[in-house]
C-alpha cells in the first residue's frame, strides 16, 4: 500500500538524524514516467514555508517528476538561507535522478522558525536515493522502463509513509484500483488540521495517463469535499501541500469524472484516517448538515460546529449537550430559522424545531465515534465535515511541542 502501489512510481524512507527519535525523517518519492503530470494544492495561509515557495515555482508548468519530503524541522521564516536549503535539497535529488531541479518538488514538517540541518537533510537525500528500490539511479531516469518495477517487492512507499511523521501515532496509506489503473497515497497531520485549500502533508501517486488539467481538476474538487471539509483544531499550517503525480504507466486514459470518483475516495479515505489520529482525540465527530440552502451554507453550519469548543469539551466529557450546537451555529450567515432546526446524536433526535425531543440522556458518547446530524429546513444541500474532541491530552501536547 502507498505511493508504490500505482506502476511506474519508487519510494524510499531513510533517517538523515532530523528526528532525535531516529525514526525515518526524508522520503523520498520518484515518478519513472513515461509521463510526468502533477497537480497540487497548496496552504492559503499567507504565511508560507519556504518548501511551498519553491513548489509553488516547480508545478507551474504542470511538470513534476519527483518529491522530496522531510520531518523535523518546517523550514519556514528561516529567511533566505532557508530557503536556499530547500533549493539545494531540490537540486541534490536532481542530480541523483537525472533531471532538473526545477522538477523536483519539495515539502517540509516540524517546528517553524528553526533553522533546518542543511547537511543532514542533503545527507538524508542521497540515503534516500541509494534506497531507491535497489533500481540503479545514474543517467538519465527515463531510461528506466517503468513497468519493470514491481511495487508489490518493495516495501519504499510504507518506509516513506513513516519518514513523514510529526507528532502522528501512525501512517496513513490509502490505495484504489478500478479499470486497469491504480491511485496510491499517503499523508501526515495530527495536528494544525483546519480547511485552506490543504490541511496537511500528502502525496498521491496514479499510473493513468492524464494531463496535468485534468489532474488538476480533478485534485481540486476531491480535495474540496474531503481535506478542505476536515476542521480538527482551527488553525491552518504553513506547510500544507497535496500533491498527485501521474506517471501515465498504465497506459489507460481514463474518463474524467471516473478518475476524480476514484480520487475522491483515496482522499475521503486518508482524511478520515487524519481525523482518527488528530493530536489527543478521543472522539471522532462526523458533522452531516442536511437541508441548507446552498452547499456553502451547510459547509459554513457544519464547521461552526467543528470549531466550537465548549461543544468540542462537552463531547470530552460525554455530555451530548446539543444547546451548545445551536449556540454555534447561531453565529453564522446561512440562511435558516434556528427555531426551525432538527439536531440527532448518533441517531437519536435530541431537538426538534428548535424544542427539546429525546431526552440528552438517551445519547451514549461512551463510544470513539460521534454523528451529529442537522436538519436546517431551509433547502436541498448538504455538507460533511470531520473534526474531533478537545481533550487534555491535546492541551498537553500542543504546550510541549517545542520543548
Amino acid at each position: 500500500m502507498s505511493v508504490t502501489a500505482a506502476a511506474g512510481f519508487q519510494a524510499a524512507g531513510v533517517s538523515a538524524g532530523l528526528r532525535s527519535s531516529g525514526e525515518p525523517d526524508v522520503a523520498l518519492v520518484v515518478n519513472r514516467g513515461p509521463h510526468f503530470a502533477v497537480a497540487t494544492v497548496f496552504t492559503s495561509n499567507r504565511s508560507k514555508a519556504n518548501p511551498i515557495l519553491w513548489s509553488e515555482q516547480v508545478v507551474a508548468d504542470g511538470v513534476a517528476k519527483a518529491i522530496v519530503l522531510n520531518a523535523g524541522g518546517a523550514n519556514c521564516f528561516t529567511g533566505a538561507e532557508g530557503f536556499e536549503t530547500t533549493r539545494l535539497t531540490a537540486g541534490a535529488v536532481a542530480a541523483g535522478l537525472g533531471m532538473a531541479t526545477e522538477d523536483v518538488l519539495v515539502c517540509s514538517t516540524g517546528l517553524i522558525g528553526e533553522v533546518l540541518d542543511r547537511h543532514k537533510v542533503l545527507s538524508g537525500v542521497d540515503a534516500a536515493l541509494a534506497a531507491l528500490s535497489g533500481n540503479a539511479l545514474s543517467g538519465n531516469a527515463s531510461s528506466i522502463n517503468p513497468l519493470s518495477i514491481n511495487p508489490l517487492s518493495i516495501n519504499g512507499g510504507m518506509q516513506a509513509a513513516r519518514a513523514i511523521l510529526t507528532t502522528d501515532t501512525v501512517e496513513k496509506l490509502s490505495v484504489r484500483e478500478h479499470g486497469g489503473w491504480t491511485i496510491g497515497g499517503m499523508a501526515k497531520g495530527a495536528g494544525m488540521l483546519a480547511p485552506a485549500l490543504a490541511t496537511m502533508l500528502v502525496v498521491m501517486t496514479t499510473d493513468a495517463e492524464l494531463k496535468s488539467a485534468e489532474l488538476d481538476a480533478a485534485l481540486h474538487e476531491a480535495a474540496r469535499v474531503t481535506f478542505n471539509r476536515l476542521d480538527s483544531d482551527g488553525c491552518t499550517s504553513t506547510n500544507d501541500q497535496v500533491t498527485i503525480l501521474a506517471s501515465g504507466a498504465s497506459g489507460i486514459q481514463p474518463a474524467l469524472d471516473d478518475f476524480t470518483a476514484v480520487l475522491k475516495e483515496v482522499c475521503a479515505d486518508l482524511a478520515q484516517q487524519l481525523m482518527a489520529d488528530a493530536e489527543g482525540a478521543s472522539h471522532e465527530i462526523t458533522i452531516v448538515v442536511h437541508g441548507a440552502k446552498s452547499e456553502a451554507d451547510a459547509e459554513e453550519v457544519g464547521r461552526s460546529i467543528a470549531r466550537s469548543n465548549l461543544f468540542k469539551a462537552a463531547v470530552f466529557g460525554n455530555d451530548p449537550n446539543w444547546g451548545r450546537v445551536l449556540a454555534a451555529i447561531g453565529t453564522t450567515n446561512a440562511d435558516f430559522d434556528p427555531y426551525k432546526v432538527d439536531v440527532s446524536m448518533n441517531g437519536i433526535r435530541v431537538c426538534h424545531h428548535g424544542e427539546p425531543d429525546v431526552p440528552r440522556d438517551q445519547v451514549d458518547l461512551s463510544d470513539r465515534f460521534l454523528v451529529v446530524e442537522l436538519d436546517l429546513a431551509a433547502g436541498i444541500a448538504s455538507a460533511t465535515i470531520l473534526t474531533n474532541d478537545l481533550t487534555h491530552a491535546y492541551v498537553h501536547e500542543n504546550s510541549a511541542y517545542s520543548s
